[in-house]
């Protein structure tokens, strides 16, 4: 097949999930065509079966907002003649669906029928897409897609709540490239570059918005290092980076933590990681979760959203109400202080990772893409 991915190209987890997703299927066999305002972050150009085409937005002094929803749509309209594309799989509702949505339209007045998949990532669901200002435009693009798909059930159970869906969700959840992380095993993971032998070390990897709730990672932290020697390992960017650098700075254990910015290196990073915290407000799924259990470290999580589907209460980590920072510390601290538990918690993560396993999910994409082409709506 010939597959045009539409994503969004920053660290952003649908973005990674489309990346690597398209990657998997040209090492399928399928022709991938990404198209986007840049590169990709976890792009490589090295397959010959993968295209990357740059959407240009030229600069007009007419609009205050230069409109990428209409050079999206015309460039997608441009490569499906060009390249003869089969299916166009666009991720997260707003702008793709839209856009996606209207290159379906201009097409078939030339006589071309293509069918678009549009997958469900999460705030554009719970949070952007539900703004009245964008709902009826995201109920639209949603209704109008030959097949839809969420990363998780709760997902799903969000989008039929908030929206008048009239479409059936397929729930194919995200996953993980475990063999990347085996890749490590012939280098040894080096922890004396971030930690004493008697330390233990906790990660956090987000993009460091509110709904990640920052501010309880830190008193978290601080909690467990009380008890146990520790360090903390923040990775990522965002608007609550600096609040939380400052309350390091406040509580007196910025020698303790060690702030990485974004990274292409989280196998590394996860590798010298006893513990992950992920106290989010809400998530869809959950994938860095489910990428630092790829790598057997637990976690300790919310119970919101999709997480309770990826970490397993008791048996890869342990679940807890949103802001209850209390017991998220006693778990933490109970783990880690029990060596052979711990062991024990991370051979279930590996174990609970190895179900989303990237050959065990884009088998069923590949599914989705032929119900698509067969889909009676395209042929209306």
């Amino acid at each position: 097949m010939k597959i045009a991915i539409v994503c969004y190209p920053t660290f952003g987890g649908s973005g990674v999930v489309a990346t690597e997703l398209g990657l998997e299927l040209a090492r399928r066999g399928h022709e991938i065509h990404f198209i986007t305002y840049s590169q990709p972050v976890r792009l490589a150009l090295l397959n010959p079966n993968v295209h990357y085409h740059e959407v240009h937005v030229p600069e007009y002094p007419l609009f205050h907002y230069q409109p990428y929803e209409l050079a999206l749509s015309s460039k997608l309209v441009d490569m499906v003649k060009l390249y003869k594309i089969d299916v166009l799989h666009v991720h997260y509702a707003i702008p793709h669906a839209y856009a996606g949505y209207m290159a379906k339209q201009m097409l078939a007045d030339e006589g071309i029928c293509i069918p678009m998949v549009t997958t469900l990532h999460g705030t554009d669901i719970t949070l952007v897409g539900n703004h009245p200002f964008y709902k009826p435009a995201v109920n639209f693009s949603i209704n109008k897609s030959d097949v839809v798909t969420s990363v998780s059930q709760s997902l799903k159970d969000d989008t039929n709540r908030l929206f008048d869906i009239t479409n059936d969700i397929v729930v194919i959840p995200n996953f993980i490239e475990l063999y990347k992380e085996k890749s490590n095993e012939n280098s040894p993971c080096q922890r004396s570059l971030i930690a004493s032998e008697d330390e233990v070390i906790i990660t956090h990897i987000s993009n460091f918005r509110k709904v990640k709730r920052i501010d309880d990672i830190i008193r978290i932290f601080y909690e467990v290092q009380k008890e146990i020697p520790s360090k903390l390992m923040m990775v990522g960017e965002g608007p609550e980076k600096e609040n939380a650098e400052r309350m390091c700075d406040e509580l007196g254990i910025q020698s303790k933590v060690i702030f990485f910015g974004n990274s292409n290196e989280i196998d590394e990073i996860l590798c010298f990681s006893d513990l992950f915290l992920l106290p989010s407000e809400t998530e869809s799924f959950g994938l860095a979760a489910l990428e630092a259990m790829a790598c057997g470290v637990p976690v300790i999580s919310s119970n919101s959203g999709g997480l309770p589907e990826v970490n397993k209460d008791g048996f890869s980590g342990y679940l807890s109400d949103v802001g209850d920072v209390a017991k998220m510390s006693r778990d933490a601290i109970s783990l880690l202080k029990d060596k052979e538990q711990l062991k024990q918690f991370k051979a279930n993560a590996l174990a609970t990772a190895k179900l989303f396993d990237i050959k065990e999910i884009v088998p069923m994409y590949e599914q989705v893409y032929n119900q698509a082409i067969d889909s009676k709506k395209c042929l209306k």
